[in-house]
């Protein structure tokens, strides 16, 4: 095995394939090798529009997070309806995100090793739209410490308010890193990044905005400081699919890190919209086909679809097409479907479709997802290139 070092991790992670597969003639979800990851194409595609015209209408960016669905080639569809780039988690998913053809890349969570340090080298000379956020000291040197003098990359500062995940509360740190980013010629200031991944499921939408627009505020009192002492934040990003038509109103605000939106899952869809109690601004594009496997007592029937299947935060998968059936986890491999009181209209061998508790987690167990067209029918499959990138 080669030497565990920053060649072999990017090298081994753009040997990954990213085009689509072809079926030589198209199959019904029926088909499918269940569990399996299903992709309405159709609906995904209206999403993405959505979004785009509605931060249109409202003079922002939008900069969605790879870190969602883990593809080059939805990624493509988004820079195509207009995404300024799009943010990614961790340097692995950028490496994975550039093979495919993705060149404007910001990575939303900051590094401060060596080997990271090195992987992000390499990865900014193959492309001068690479960012990355920083939030400490250590984190800075360490990238100035591993970045060849031919490197070009961008630094966004991070800024935590409340969430206290990542980014940093104190300004004379923000102060000093601008400081020494500007005297970096390998370096560029590109702005800052605010995220509240916390304010993101609170159900109650007034509750939402309020919280969310105060935060934003604590954000552009440092923005003014910055501009104070002379740097000026090109781009401001940040929010999410819980907030993208609170944080508009932000006048500070470029783009918005939306990534949700485009798959939805059950836990976005029980919190509430501006107009409901829940959140229907966006269809469900993605579902898990599982099929009925087993029917060990009355009234309820066992699915091959667990935890190997699923990712669940805090919620269980739901279907739609059958009114009043419960999913109950019953490990890795399996799910009980608790069916309605004196109704057993689920057959074995039946295909079930399910909207997936949490998408990102859930898109990163699986490999592919079969795409459905709008015949109904799956045409191809489409690489998760990301999947696994952890790192």
């Amino acid at each position: 095995m080669p030497p565990l070092n920053a060649s072999f991790l990017i090298e081994q992670t753009q040997n990954r394939t990213s085009e689509p597969v072809l079926l030589e003639e198209p199959i019904s979800i029926e088909a499918l090798p269940t569990p399996a990851l299903v992709l309405d194409r159709p609906a995904l595609g209206r999403n993405i529009d959505k979004m785009a015209a509605f931060l249109g209408d409202h003079d922002k960016g939008f900069r969605p997070h790879a870190k969602t669905h883990k593809c080059p080639l939805i990624s493509r569809e988004q820079i195509a309806a207009g995404a300024v780039g799009v943010c990614v988690a961790k340097v692995g998913e950028a490496a994975a995100l550039l093979s495919g053809g993705i060149e404007q890349i910001l990575i939303t969570s900051p590094v401060t090793t060596p080997l990271k340090a090195q992987c992000i080298n390499l990865l900014a000379k193959q492309t001068s739209g690479l960012q990355i956020v920083v939030d400490s000291l250590a984190g800075l040197n360490v990238l100035q410490a591993h970045l060849d003098a031919e490197a070009s990359l961008g630094i966004l500062l991070d800024i935590d308010v409340a969430m206290g995940r990542t980014g940093s509360r104190d300004v004379d740190l923000l102060l000093t890193l601008a400081e020494q980013i500007v005297a970096d010629p390998r370096m560029t200031f590109a702005g800052v990044q605010h995220y509240a991944g916390h304010v993101m499921h609170i159900e109650d939408f007034v509750e939402r905005r309020n919280k969310s627009l105060a935060l934003w505020e604590t954000v552009t009192e440092r923005l003014q400081i910055l501009r104070e002492h002379g740097y000026d934040a090109a781009i401001v990003t940040g929010g999410g699919t819980g907030t993208y038509n609170i944080d508009v109103d932000v006048a500070a605000l470029t783009d918005v890190q939306v990534g949700s939106y485009i798959l939805m899952d059950q836990e976005y869809r029980q919190i509430g919209s501006a107009e409901n109690d829940q959140f229907l601004d966006f269809e469900v594009s993605l579902h898990v086909a599982c099929s009925t496997i087993s029917a060990p007592r009355q009234g309820t029937m066992t699915v091959d679809g667990g935890y190997k299947a699923f990712a669940s935060d805090s919620v269980a998968p739901v279907t739609d097409d059958h009114a009043g059936v419960k999913f109950h986890f019953a490990g890795d491999e399996h799910g009980v479907l608790v069916l309605p009181k004196g109704e057993q209209a689920l057959q074995l061998g039946q295909v079930v479709q399910f909207v997936a508790p949490h998408c990102d987690p859930t898109v990163n167990l699986h490999d592919y997802y079969w795409v459905k067209e709008a015949d109904n029918m799956i045409h191809s499959l489409w690489p998760i290139t990301a999947r696994g990138c952890v790192w």
